[in-house]
């Protein structure tokens, strides 16, 4: 599975995935096979190379603060799409307009406004089903809806514009 984990300002894509008893874990463009063992709540025992290591993993609202040979960070990890929706989903246009884009593929599933409609900043602009999780858009700002360039049912691309705002 893939993720992606934010420590301080950095952001790394992570893929784990279960091998001989283990995990194959990738991150950019380093791999470590990696057994990993809970040895009671919060801590783990962890073999990386022939080296053990005992990591204590404790979440304090949604952050995992992990403390592992003396040294301690703070992560934020999501799966990957729940990132992608997150931080590429619309762009700012050259003329002032907004355009809400797909940020992947997927399948409109709900359009909750209209050209013409007035909408302020959190408002549902429309829902995406994207491998098996449904997405909503919300307006990052107050505006007006110019066009809407789908309707529940279309299949959409990364990239695509869906909606159109000024």
């Amino acid at each position: 599975m893939k993720y992606m984990a934010t420590v301080g300002e950095g952001v790394r894509e992570v893929e784990v995935t279960a091998a001989n008893g283990g995990y194959h874990v990738r991150v950019g463009d380093t791999e470590w096979d990696v057994d990993a063992r809970a040895t009671a709540t919060g801590i783990y025992s962890l073999l990386l190379a022939g080296v053990s290591y005992v990591a204590s993993v404790v979440d304090r609202d949604g952050v995992c603060v992990v403390e592992v040979a003396g040294e301690r960070y703070e992560i934020t990890v999501e799966e990957q799409t729940r990132h992608i929706i997150r931080t590429r989903a619309g762009a700012a246009a050259a003329d002032g307009s907004r355009t809400l884009t797909a940020p992947l593929p997927g399948k409109i599933s709900r359009v909750a406004v209209q050209a013409g409609d007035t909408v302020n900043a959190g408002d549902i602009l429309l829902v995406i089903e994207a491998m098996k999780m449904e997405n909503e858009f919300r307006a990052g700002a107050s505006g007006t809806v110019v066009e809407v360039r789908v309707a529940a049912g279309t299949a959409v691309n990364a990239g695509d514009v869906l909606i159109v705002m000024a």
